[in-house]
């Protein structure tokens, strides 16, 4: 048997990996990696003699202090996650970190565990007996989640816990709709009646939905921050969204597009998607306080699900929200406004990290905890 090694590979093989995969996270893509300037980046396959088994988008966050770091595989790597060679595929990984200088390894599976559909999930807001959605019985169980928690757990990586909201890392709780051998009508059919009321009302009042380009960001930006202040988040700077458009675009085209809303010539929302093979994403959104009654937010989603299904997807990902159902949770809101387009919860395995150097990665993981209270 053919030992499985991890050696850096280049950006162009990397790309080839990913882009013979139905789908993979853009989180997982080289281009990522120039996003993410802050880190050092490093595109990493898995080799079985001379066949690539998979690969995966490393980012090293040195601590300066130890000059040390943390290698970190947002809602990765690429692998065959069901195959019978995965432990030593993450042996494998540790190998090469180590040697690498890192003191930990961060991991996020794009593994499923479990899903509900929206009516469950109402079900669940609607009983004053439920504040998790985990307490919810789940719709489907699939049987990979559970095993690749089991192997993890015996190799002794460890499952970072989710916070009750939106805390540091990739959320394990993600929205999404399913689109595959569905027509625009079907979804939109699916959809509960202020969604498709919404959708028409946008329509009615002209809301007029644009694709925009680079030069528009400034524009989507201002919104963006707008958001922010009213949503109580912190939001990245232009520089940031003008880097990811150009690292994204410069790798596929069609990777990533800009959408915008306008009512009467005043921009309303402004989104972002991003697509890789068969998977589309709602990666960012703005809204403007004022004209909220056009439904701008309505619309632009609308939009970006068609389009989605026009670029042959099988999934539109709403993206993260919380495991909390609670009538007094501040995210009840947002769960409620994806949970209306008819799609489903999903629960993924969520992000592990293995200790290399102990006494390091202890120290590290009492700094994370203390920041987060």
């Amino acid at each position: 048997m053919t030992r499985i090694v991890v050696r850096r590979i280049t950006a162009a093989e990397h790309l080839a990996y990913v882009d013979a995969q139905p789908s993979a996270s853009f989180l997982q893509t080289p281009a990522w990696g120039e996003v993410k300037r802050e880190w050092r980046r490093e595109s990493v396959g898995w080799w079985q003699g001379s066949e690539l088994v998979g690969v995966g988008l490393v980012l090293y966050r040195l601590l300066p202090a130890v000059k040390r770091s943390l290698a970190y595989l947002p809602e990765g790597p690429l692998l065959d996650w069901s195959g019978p060679h995965l432990e030593e595929s993450l042996s494998a990984l540790a190998e090469h970190a180590r040697g690498q200088g890192a003191f930990g390894v961060r991991i996020g599976p794009a593994v499923a565990i479990r899903t509900w559909d929206a009516d469950t999930i109402k079900a669940g807001v609607a009983d004053p007996a439920v504040s998790r959605l985990d307490e919810l019985a789940p719709d489907q169980l699939l049987g990979d989640g559970e095993a690749v928690e089991k192997a993890l757990r015996a190799a002794g990586w460890r499952q970072q816990a989710a916070a009750g909201g939106f805390a540091a890392g990739q959320p394990p709780f993600v929205f999404q709709l399913p689109l595959a051998g569905r027509s625009a009508d079907d979804v939109l059919a699916g959809m509960n009646q202020l969604w498709r009321r919404n959708i028409k009302k946008s329509a009615k009042a002209g809301v007029q939905i644009s694709v925009g380009d680079e030069v528009d960001l400034p524009a989507f930006h201002a919104l963006y921050a707008e958001t922010a202040s009213r949503d109580h988040f912190t939001s990245r700077p232009l520089s940031y969204f003008r880097q990811m458009f150009t690292a994204l675009r410069r790798e596929d085209p069609d990777r990533i597009r800009l959408y915008l809303a306008h009512h009467e010539g005043d921009l309303v929302a402004a989104t972002t998607w991003v697509r890789v093979g068969s998977h589309t994403w709602y990666s960012y959104g703005a809204s403007s306080t004022d004209k909220r009654d056009v439904r701008g937010s309505n619309a632009i989603q609308w939009r970006m699900i068609t389009d989605a299904i026009d670029a042959g997807a099988d999934v539109y990902d709403l993206r993260g929200i919380t495991n909390t159902v609670a009538a007094d949770d501040p995210h009840l809101g947002l769960i409620q406004f994806k949970v209306g387009t008819g799609g489903r919860a999903v629960q993924y395995v969520g992000e592990w990290d293995l200790p290399i150097n102990r006494l390091l990665y202890a120290s590290f993981d009492l700094y994370m905890r203390r920041r987060s209270h």
